[in-house]
């Protein structure tokens, strides 16, 4: 069950809060209609994490508009991804930002104390693959996790990741990244006892096909656990990493209750 959820309805039964309150907290509009976006109020009631702005394809403009509604329905932190320099430059007159020009994430608000029941492994095959890796850990951390960062530990220098293995043991998760053939997913996937998720980058030169190459071997992984994301999806690795970082804090919340 959603923990906010749960949450309001431990509040309920503990007299902090009234039931007409909590039904009122349920009822309102799940989405606020502002003609070039219907921005979803529900979605951390329903899933745990608020909507996530893609700045991508939209203006300045579009975007302070969207978070206008958020932050009025009382969300704190707010992530916005795939926006330019210039756009952010612009959203900041606005809504105070912390702004990452690799990662092209924008966080408006406290990113919050981690949550997660482990810690999440952040690995890159090379340096020109940190760009995604950062999207992948920037956004894990604003969901409340604790990020460890291991870059350019590619297969080409088997020694630099073997340099890592405690932290590699010791995830609840761990996000694999990297372009060229995509090797490091297999290699990790291979020695790591917690679940893997591949992100193939479009670095490389021509027959990597922008990033297919790396597709194609990692969904053709021996190692068993690893899943795949899609080319350069930085984003949607670290948001289900998040999830499986959460995924036990859930169950043993359940299991007291």
């Amino acid at each position: 069950m959603n923990t906010e959820i749960r949450q309001l309805l431990e509040d309920v039964r503990e007299g902090k809060i009234s039931i007409d309150d909590a039904l009122l907290t349920i009822k309102k509009a799940p989405f606020e209609d502002i003609g070039y976006a219907k921005v979803d109020l529900h979605r951390k009631t329903r899933q745990g994490a608020t909507e996530v702005i893609f700045g991508s394809g939209k203006t300045p403009e579009q975007i302070i508009g969207i978070v206008d509604v958020l932050k009025k329905n009382g969300q704190g932190t707010i992530l916005v991804t795939r926006m330019s320099g210039e756009k952010a430059e612009e959203v900041k007159k606005t809504h105070p930002m912390k702004y990452d020009e690799r990662a092209q994430i924008g966080v408006i608000g406290e990113i919050p104390a981690p949550t997660g029941i482990g810690k999440i492994v952040v690995a890159t095959g090379g340096t020109s693959d940190i760009p995604v890796a950062e999207e992948a850990a920037m956004t894990a951390e604003t969901l409340g996790n604790e990020v460890v960062r291991l870059y350019d530990v590619g297969v080409a220098g088997l020694h630099r990741m073997l340099a890592h293995m405690e932290e590699i043991m010791s995830a609840t998760v761990i996000v694999a990244i990297a372009g060229m053939e995509g090797a490091l997913a297999s290699v990790i996937g291979g020695l790591a006892d917690c679940p893997v998720i591949a992100v193939p980058t479009s670095i490389g030169y021509g027959a990597s096909f922008h990033g297919v190459s790396a597709l194609l071997s990692m969904l053709n992984s021996c190692a068993s656990g690893v899943s795949v994301v899609n080319i350069d999806n930085g984003f949607g690795a670290g948001y289900l990493a998040s999830m499986i970082n959460h995924t036990g804090k859930r169950e043993q919340t359940e299991d007291v209750h």
